[in-house]
């Protein structure tokens, strides 16, 4: 018979001390990342509906230069989609409209378009992430009047 050999090797493997040690860090670092990611979304998503609204005010100015006026606002953006009921008007209308399809403002909500314009000739903006008139940071409303 063998004998049996009285020194037993350890088992490799961690601990749950230091296990606790690595899921503080990635806690703290988790945190950390938080802390800097999220404003830079918010600023992002208010960059976007900047551009949006520039690129709109872009299509409404054709839509002015090729049909001869401004869309009303009962047509609103909508004009710059799909062409006018008027026939004469309708053979202005590029194929395809003046933007490919209407986009929603960042927080999910149609932009608004008035004409004539309570701060411009005509007004395109969101309401902002709260959908109501006013507010500040991510509820202010932004729009072609500027910041």
């Amino acid at each position: 018979m063998k004998a049996l050999s009285t020194t037993a090797k350890p088992k490799a493997g961690f601990s749950l001390l230091e296990m606790m040690v690595v899921l503080v860090i990635i806690g703290i670092l988790a945190t950390i990342v938080v802390i800097n990611v999220l404003p830079s979304q918010d600023r992002a998503m208010a960059e976007r509906a900047r551009a949006d609204i520039r690129t709109l005010e872009q299509a409404v100015e054709l839509y002015r230069l090729q049909m001869l006026a401004y869309p009303s606002t009962e047509d609103g953006l909508e004009a710059l989609v799909s062409g006018p009921s008027d026939t004469a008007l309708a053979a202005r209308f590029p194929q395809g409209g003046f933007v490919r399809r209407l986009q929603t403002d960042p927080w999910g909500n149609p932009y608004q378009y008035l004409y004539p314009g309570e701060l411009g000739e005509f007004d395109i903006f969101t309401l902002g992430q709260d959908g109501r008139a006013g507010g500040e940071g991510l509820d202010a409303d932004i729009g072609n009047w500027g910041d």
